[in-house]
């Protein structure tokens, strides 16, 4: 058995472990039985004899499930989603290939179960299993698997999606290593949801009357060599220092602004992440050869600025938000690209200036709900944005996978809806259309949705979601 294999099982076991023992503690009955003495609904002896029983049965089962001593608090949380989608593209003109359409339909489903809580002494813990292996998506596509009967389980698989400690040190400090929530500040523009960095971040935190100031250090591993030769010279750390303040301005009107830098440390060895990213298709297609790299993380430098104003309006929250991201080094980064692709018959010259990208939007109602971040019987919220993501702005390989298919030198809009049923039942239909910004280039990013277009334009996705929260 493989370690990933074992160690999902152990994951899987003591999620199972922690259900059963829940449902196995009664709370005591002995205030209820009381209250049906007074009432004279039960006699004494019928009392004492129905609060043995009660007593006998809580005892066997505290005997089968014992929590350990070294936890303070644990809880179950997760979700299951169940999903029909539509994502559609053509080839570019001028891509090399006839111009021709790729389309898939899909019926989809993502599982996430986890356990979190705190230990003594400030310190706090989390576990989370989810469906599929691919990091930018816990979704499995109904009847994909290899195997050619019916409702094979080939590629249902489950994953570890998050495992982390946490320490609480003061009031204004907390630690945090493993493979954890993503404790920065950002939007779907840059990070995909869906993505666990792994490593270390610090949070420190600071009011000062109706302003709390926030900063968060990140160091995630982006990839670990093998062989390791020079820990940790030979391996990938993408280094993240952001600052910001949440300023309150007036009652239910608050302004948050967080900027943060991106750096990369180590020379990646493997998945292309040593050679430039180009960005580039070859006969409209989207191989990661070394002349059409579509993973480098060369010449990376970037800055983002994610920003949200919020208010009511009339009973309804409201925010309009937006974010801003500059690679300082994006001119050199289309140096490499055309250096890279001369010799394959790319375009001879590099086109520079490509090095922004912009989001701006505005939600309204039960701020969340789109993301499956809060629920609430009968509430519903709506959402819309525009999105600019230039060539050589950002790393590809971090892009929500979604919108848009996780590439650069898109633009396009967004636009979802999301109605919640009852307080954990939600449903969601998500759109996304964009085209290329500047046709001269591809349509840079490496996705599995639609991995054989590039350049691509006219994008369209649409997804209709409807999702069990716990």
């Amino acid at each position: 058995m493989k370690p990933t294999q074992s160690l999902n099982i152990l994951a899987i076991t003591a999620l199972a472990s922690t259900v059963l023992s829940a449902s196995a503690q009664t709370p005591p009955a002995e205030a209820l039985i009381n209250k049906l003495v007074a009432k004279g609904v039960l006699t004494d002896s019928e009392a004492k004899e129905l609060l043995t029983e009660t007593t006998t049965t809580n005892q066997v089962s505290a005997s089968k499930w014992k929590m350990s001593d070294a936890i303070k608090s644990i809880g179950l949380y997760g979700d299951i989603r169940l999903r029909y989608e539509y994502r559609g593209a053509d080839n570019a003109p001028g891509s090399g290939a006839s111009e021709s359409t790729y389309q898939r339909e899909r019926f989809r489903y993502a599982v996430r179960l986890g356990l979190r809580g705190d230990l003594f002494d400030n310190f706090y813990y989390g576990l989370r299993v989810e469906t599929s292996s691919n990091p930018r998506s816990p979704w499995v596509t109904f009847g994909d698997d290899s195997n050619p009967t019916p409702s094979a389980k080939t590629s249902d698989t489950v994953g570890i999606g998050q495992v982390y400690l946490g320490w609480r040190a003061a009031n204004w400090l907390e630690l945090t290593v493993g493979k954890m929530p993503m404790p920065l500040y950002v939007t779907p523009m840059i990070w995909d949801s869906d993505i666990n960095p792994e490593g270390a971040a610090e949070k420190f935190k600071y009011s000062i009357g109706d302003v709390d100031l926030f900063a968060t250090f990140g160091q995630f591993m982006y990839q670990d060599s093998n062989p390791d030769n020079s820990f940790p010279s030979s391996d990938t750390f993408l280094l993240a220092w952001q600052v910001g303040a949440n300023v309150k301005l007036a009652k239910d009107v608050s302004l948050k602004i967080a900027p943060v830098l991106y750096t990369y440390t180590g020379q990646g060895q493997n998945n292309g992440l040593n050679h430039p990213f180009s960005g580039q298709g070859l006969n409209g297609l989207n191989p990661n050869t070394s002349g059409y790299n579509q993973n480098g993380i060369n010449d990376l430098l970037v800055l983002e600025t994610p920003a949200e104003f919020n208010f009511n309006v009339g009973q309804h929250k409201a925010r309009v938000f937006g974010d801003f991201a500059y690679n300082f080094s994006g001119d050199s980064r289309a140096r490499a690209a055309a250096a890279a692709t001369a010799l394959e018959g790319g375009l001879p010259y590099a086109v520079t200036g490509q090095n922004k990208a912009y989001q701006v939007g505005v939600g309204f109602g039960n701020l969340g709900l789109v993301y499956g971040q809060t629920s609430k019987k009968n509430t519903w919220e709506a959402r819309v944005y525009w999105q600019h993501i230039e060539q050589y702005a950002a790393d590809v390989n971090l892009l929500d996978s979604d919108f848009f298919d996780g590439r650069a030198n898109l633009e396009g809009v967004y636009a979802a809806f999301a109605y919640s049923f009852t307080d954990s039942i939600i449903g969601t239909i998500r759109y996304g259309y964009a085209q290329p910004i500047n046709h001269q280039l591809g349509t840079g990013g490496n996705n599995l949705d639609l991995p054989i277009l590039n350049p691509i334009k006219d994008y369209n996705l649409l997804q209709l979601d409807l999702t069990w929260r716990f």
